[in-house]
């Protein structure tokens, strides 16, 4: 998180600074040609921004489909909050430590299917960021390459 913060501190200085050291630069090209160059590169970087965030994304959401988080309450936790509810109903005072081991491994077996259907909605969702902003991304690099070209 602490990488995030620093990135969006520091980007939107570095496109200003960018901006301001290409207008310069090309001031000879005139200004509405440069404003073109800069929209044409503007637009490149956020698509490609996206599509690197999508591509780290779906590395993450298939790393979490392969191998999901762990469920981090272990039995004898389970088996004490299952008996000392503040509400005990006879049907959690009559259940043996066998019964509860079954209960508390199908909770485990839950958790893990949740953890694996919750992956499997985060890679289409991240797809969805490489899907979307590539052919922008494509359509404007042909452009600058054209605009390279005049």
């Amino acid at each position: 998180m602490f990488v995030f913060g620093i990135l969006s501190t520091f980007l939107p200085i570095v496109i200003i600074i960018f901006v301001i050291v290409y207008a310069v630069k090309n001031k000879e090209m005139g200004g509405e040609a440069v404003i073109r160059h800069l929209y044409t590169y503007l637009v490149l970087f956020a698509t490609l921004m996206m599509v690197i965030g999508g591509g780290i994304s779906i590395f993450m959401a298939a790393a979490d489909l392969v191998s999901p988080p762990g469920y981090y309450q272990n039995f004898e936790d389970f088996k004490q909050v299952y008996h000392d509810s503040k509400v005990p109903t006879e049907e959690s005072q009559k259940l043996s430590d066998d019964e509860i081991r079954e209960r508390y491994d199908q909770m485990v077996k839950d958790e893990k299917n949740r953890a694996r259907e919750n992956a499997k909605n985060q890679l289409i969702k991240s797809l969805g960021f490489i899907v979307i902003p590539l052919p922008i991304f494509l359509y404007f690099n042909n452009m600058r390459k054209r605009q390279s070209d005049i």
